[in-house]
């Protein structure tokens, strides 16, 4: 069945971006409740907002983008005024595209992840980014930037304000699908936790576990799934034949 592939989907956070996710979500939140203080607000109030929404997210039915969900959430918990929101998405979006750059001290350097990707591509395969869409494209796009790549490298790159679901939910997996025009058969998906990413599997996508950073929180038997480091990824996928 792999012989059928020519779409890659990679997962980003702990997969292509190499990084432990408590050491990253502990830097990442200790930096962005600073903006919240620069607003006057307090911190740790708007940091259990930040959490609320992004529950809510998760939650998502496919009704609202995650990125109106996140904010009606937090706009609400918060108390703001339409006006007030605005000026806080601003600066939370002047943040992502800025300071947050400062939090790549916590990733793992690796090579292999701009090498695959771009190499992947210019053998003709699609490749996407199908990390789980909690975060702002310019968001996405700083994260990318840490490991040498853009998102011209990808063919769709989910984020918060183009999905309606996250990750477990297979309906992200099948808006995924539908917007790149592809059949499980046709793809593979390579994330770090059984529990988000190898879900996909159930649709008929293939699917490998990296396991570099492994993310398990519920002791998930990752035998039954195909998986290895990065770099055994790398050897897996530049084995498959060119595309035409």
């Amino acid at each position: 069945m792999i012989n059928t592939i020519d779409t890659i989907l990679f997962d980003l956070d702990g997969t292509l971006l190499q990084v432990t996710q408590e050491v990253f979500i502990n830097t990442y939140f200790a930096k962005l409740g600073k903006v919240f203080t620069r607003l006057d607000m307090d911190a740790a109030t708007c940091i259990k907002a930040v959490w609320s929404g992004t529950k809510a997210m998760v939650l998502n039915d496919g009704k609202q983008t995650n990125r109106e969900r996140f904010w009606e959430i937090f706009t609400a918990e918060m108390g703001l005024s339409g006006e007030k929101r605005e000026v806080v998405e601003t600066a939370c979006d002047d943040f992502y595209t800025n300071e947050f750059d400062t939090v790549k001290s916590v990733m793992m350097p690796n090579d292999i992840s701009k090498r695959l990707v771009r190499a992947l591509a210019a053998r003709g395969y699609g490749v996407v980014l199908a990390t789980n869409p909690l975060f702002p494209p310019c968001a996405v796009t700083t994260l990318l930037r840490w490991i040498g790549l853009e998102p011209r490298d990808f063919s769709l790159i989910t984020h918060y304000a183009n999905s309606t679901f996250c990750k477990p939910n297979p309906g992200y997996y099948r808006e995924v699908l539908d917007r790149i025009g592809k059949t499980p058969e046709q793809c593979l998906m390579a994330g770090n936790s059984p529990t988000e990413d190898m879900c996909v599997g159930a649709l008929g996508v293939e699917t490998f576990l990296v396991t570099d950073c492994l993310e398990n929180e519920t002791g998930a038997d990752i035998a039954v799934y195909r998986h290895g480091s990065l770099c055994e990824l790398e050897t897996l996928l530049m084995s498959l034949p060119d595309i035409p």
